[in-house]
């Protein structure tokens, strides 16, 4: 998307926050020359990703201008796919939720099912999302394009259309986009625009405005979005020749969930979305394996299905996996595993700041290791894992038990791999947090006793039920910021 020199500008004005940094700080911390900052920032600001802070006191000479990220200029979708929920987060460029969307889903309905389920509930995170966004935007953008204080393109562009559209109906048409900022809305209103203003000076200020619209991804995908179909042709699209039954293999099931054209090219800030589900799976090629419980799913491509279906670029990976890629995005340092026990129990391991994920996406399949030779059956095919055990636990109603179970597997891990903290998450965990952590750290200081060792601290994730999700959009905005998902 872009170069390395200009995501690590990216990820400093990131972290920055919206007080902003200086382009000689950006130098100094990239190691760049002035020079090439000034290019690069240049660009970032034509793109309307960066804009100007203010100014701030130097040492000596003028105060130096502050530049800082636009977070609403970019947004990304993750979605968490469990085996009885979906859940959808949008974020903006800096990870904050600005639209979240949960529904009922059952893994083991079918392709078809499934699918359907996924891709109705991005379409509307994304239009809610982004209609908000653009509602609380436009009560400062506006003032910022009248001001001077807005991106040059944005700016422009605007005053063109002001300028030179003939007739009243163009500029309400424009208002009316603008205040509905669902695609619907902002559809209609561009036709009238084009029908109704006084011809070829509108249609050219459309294209200056896609022109200077953001990323050139994001350029490409609204002009595609103004060229195409309208959302209801679009979502007829998606549903046509879909069969009345699910599919027998992976293959079929492909076959038959793959639409004929995309559902979310209307959104024009959306760089993609991220999908996280149990495990197993093959992050690289996006191929689902034999996930636990639902073996039906062994060679699906989600990823092809997905991105044929939403229009858009999709990346798929291990819900645990996402989640600790979120956890590190946000601030957690160091070696850490993320424990998540919910529906299943997995671990998410970042070792030496990078999510470790194995030769074949398999490392942290942590629930699936035996603790009882003769334990209850598990869902892997296996008996006595510590997903088993714990599940059974706490179906009795015994947190207690579940909590030592829970802290037995931790302290394998951490016996094997020698992590900083453990982070627990998860909805069964939210259920009774004091009761996990407690159980989980007795074990883990037994063990810190038998050893000499400080005990490795246990904690709650932060994120609560969004930390999946949130992770996953995460797998799409890790590369625009220099961070590599793997």
């Amino acid at each position: 998307m872009r170069s390395h020199n200009a995501s690590l500008v990216l990820d400093l004005l990131r972290t920055a926050g919206p007080d902003g940094i200086s382009r000689l700080e950006l130098a100094e911390r990239t190691g760049l020359t002035p020079q090439a900052v000034s290019k690069i920032t240049a660009r970032l600001r034509e793109d309307g990703l960066v804009a100007e802070a203010g100014r701030r006191a130097s040492t000596g000479g003028k105060p130096r201008t502050v530049l800082r990220l636009v977070p609403e200029a970019g947004h990304a979708v993750g979605v968490h796919l469990d085996r009885d929920e979906v859940r959808a987060v949008l974020v903006d460029l800096r990870g904050t939720v600005v639209g979240e969307r949960r529904a009922a889903l059952d893994l083991g309905a079918g392709a078809r099912a499934v699918l359907t389920a996924v891709t109705e509930t991005v379409r509307v995170v994304v239009a809610e999302g982004l209609r908000g966004v653009v509602t609380e935007a436009l009560r400062e953008a506006g003032t910022e394009v009248l001001r001077g204080t807005g991106p040059e393109s944005v700016r422009e562009a605007a005053a063109d259309v002001l300028r030179d559209a003939a007739a009243e109906t163009a500029r309400e048409a424009g208002t009316e986009a603008l205040r509905g900022a669902g695609p619907e809305s902002v559809r209609e209103a561009a036709a009238d625009v084009l029908r109704d203003a006084a011809g070829e000076t509108a249609r050219e200020a459309r294209t200056e405005v896609l022109r200077g619209a953001g990323p050139e991804s994001v350029r490409e995908t609204a002009t595609e979005a103004l060229r195409g179909r309208g959302p209801e042709s679009a979502r007829e699209t998606a549903t046509e020749g879909l069969p009345a039954t699910g599919p027998e293999t992976a293959r079929e099931a492909a076959a038959e969930a793959l639409p004929a054209g995309p559902l979310l090219a209307p959104a024009g800030s959306l760089l993609g979305v991220g999908v996280a589900l149990p495990g197993p799976l093959d992050h690289v090629r996006g191929v689902l394996h034999r996930v636990t419980g639902f073996p039906e799913w062994d060679g699906f491509p989600l990823r092809e299905a997905l991105a044929e279906r939403l229009g858009v670029p999709v990346v798929v990976d291990k819900d645990t996996n996402a989640a600790a890629l979120g956890l590190a995005a946000a601030g957690e340092s160091g070696s850490f595993a993320y424990l998540h026990l919910g529906t299943g129990l997995g671990a998410g391991l970042v070792i030496g700041g990078s999510v470790h994920r194995g030769a074949r996406t398999g490392a942290g399949e942590f629930g699936h290791q035996v603790i009882q030779l003769d334990g209850p059956p598990c869902t892997c095919g296996d008996r006595g894992c510590v997903e088993a055990l714990c599940l059974d636990a706490v179906a009795r109603g015994d947190v207690e038990q579940a909590a030592r179970v829970l802290g037995t597997g931790a302290a394998n891990l951490v016996g094997l791999l020698d992590i900083d903290v453990v982070l627990l998450g998860g909805r069964t965990v939210a259920a009774a947090p004091e009761a996990f952590v407690r159980g989980v750290g007795a074990v883990l200081a037994a063990r810190a006793r038998r050893t000499g060792e400080d005990a490795v601290p246990v904690r709650v994730a932060p994120g609560g039920g969004r930390v999946v999700a949130a992770g996953a959009a995460q797998l799409v905005l890790g590369p625009v910021f220099g961070r590599g998902v793997g």
